[in-house]
């Protein structure tokens, strides 16, 4: 079995379920958080909305700079609706599932940089990446995000399996 049908299942998994969340994401408290400290609702769903996005360039280059030095620094998305974010989600999910099929195996063991000046943050194998950066960290945005909904009185929506609001 290679790589790609290992962890496409998985891959789908998480992000229908994390689509689940999206579609619930109140247009009206975009702009709530729940400590000065924390992240808005906006910008996880736009960071959930982004996550993906990151796959193909990771699968398809040895690096990514965020801030190339005489280049314009990444910036991350500022939808303001929810059926933008979900259009954006979509888009990348598309993008970053045809990445992953068409890897091959050999690729994944390769090393992969995120870069800031041309300076590394850090350097993993593509597999790790996918697995940590992605995977991991979209389950990990999409908790705070069910968090921010059950504080604002919006249902959760079960994943692995009903919620308490199903």
């Amino acid at each position: 079995m290679n790589y790609a049908a290992t962890i496409l299942p998985d891959f789908d998994r998480e992000i229908a379920n994390t689509r689940k969340v999206l579609e619930r994401v109140p247009e009206d408290k975009l702009d709530w958080q729940v400590h000065p400290k924390s992240h808005t609702i906006g910008w996880n769903a736009n960071h959930l909305a982004e996550i993906a996005g990151w796959v193909e360039g990771a699968l398809t280059a040895p690096s990514w700079d965020i801030a190339p030095i005489g280049g314009e620094p990444y910036q991350a998305p500022k939808l303001t609706s929810r059926q933008g974010i979900l259009d954006l989600f979509d888009r990348n999910v598309a993008a970053a599932r045809k990445a992953i099929a068409a890897v091959k195996d050999d690729q994944m063991t390769q090393p992969w940089s995120l870069l800031n000046a041309g300076t590394p943050f850090f350097t993993l194998s593509r597999a790790t990446m996918l697995r940590s950066f992605v995977l991991n960290h979209l389950i990990h945005h999409r908790a705070i995000l069910c968090v921010y909904l059950r504080l604002n009185n919006i249902s959760v929506p079960g994943m692995y399996d009903p919620s308490s609001d199903e």
